[in-house]
């Protein structure tokens, strides 16, 4: 894929997991995962129904999007010493050079010490955290964490909570046995209605379809 200098994606989804490989130029993403500064030889692991938006600098970018599986992409972002000898291979075989990229991906430091980035850590980490208590404990007000938050991620620190909640949720649902009941109440949602409208708007399915899926 090749996006243009200055190219901006808002806040989207994609149905399947993926790999993107940076062959050139660079962006910045933020999204369910975080907040991440791409450039050649970075990569990025996406499961599916993630959501992030891209801002692409003033070079653009050539990218290459290879399918993986959602058990494939436990780390978020690290980065391959020969990014070119992917991009060849893929030109012939799509599913080699996805099991090559894996297994050369190592993980990176990340960048990023702003609060909306630490806050997102945050969420990501524990997804009952208080916003409030959070916003003063950093010299914030709560009512422009709001509005600083989604100005970074596209949506607000609210939703970015409930969004963890949910991906926890379906993870919950897809490894294990337990009562979907049990694993609202886990996963801190009101109850399991509650739980499989959250599911089935970041997922367009319902629980026990995700459960069946996954036997």
């Amino acid at each position: 894929m090749r996006h243009p200098p200055r190219q901006q994606l808002p806040r989207h989804p994609h149905g399947h997991g993926f790999a993107a490989l940076v062959l050139a130029g660079g962006y910045v993403e933020a999204g369910d995962t975080g907040r991440h500064w791409m450039g050649p030889g970075d990569v990025l692991l996406h499961q599916a129904w993630e959501r992030h938006l891209d801002r692409f600098d003033g070079r653009g970018a050539e990218v290459l999007v290879l399918p993986i599986a959602d058990s494939d992409a436990r780390l978020a972002a690290g980065r391959v010493a020969d990014p070119d000898a992917i991009a060849r291979l893929a030109e012939h075989d799509r599913a080699e050079a996805a099991r090559q990229l894996l297994a050369a991906t190592r993980p990176r430091a990340e960048g990023g010490a702003d609060w909306p980035d630490v806050l997102a850590r945050g969420l990501r980490d524990d997804p009952a955290l208080p916003l409030t208590p959070w916003a003063r404990a950093h010299g914030l007000h709560p009512g422009s964490i709001s509005r600083g938050f989604r100005q970074v991620f596209g949506v607000t620190p609210a939703g970015y909570r409930l969004i963890q909640r949910t991906r926890r949720a379906i993870n919950a649902v897809r490894a294990c046995a337990e009562p979907l009941s049990f694993i609202a109440q886990d996963c801190g949602f009101a109850d399991q209605a509650h739980m499989s409208r959250a599911i089935r708007s970041l997922a367009c399915t319902t629980p026990a379809a995700l459960r069946r899926l996954a036997t």
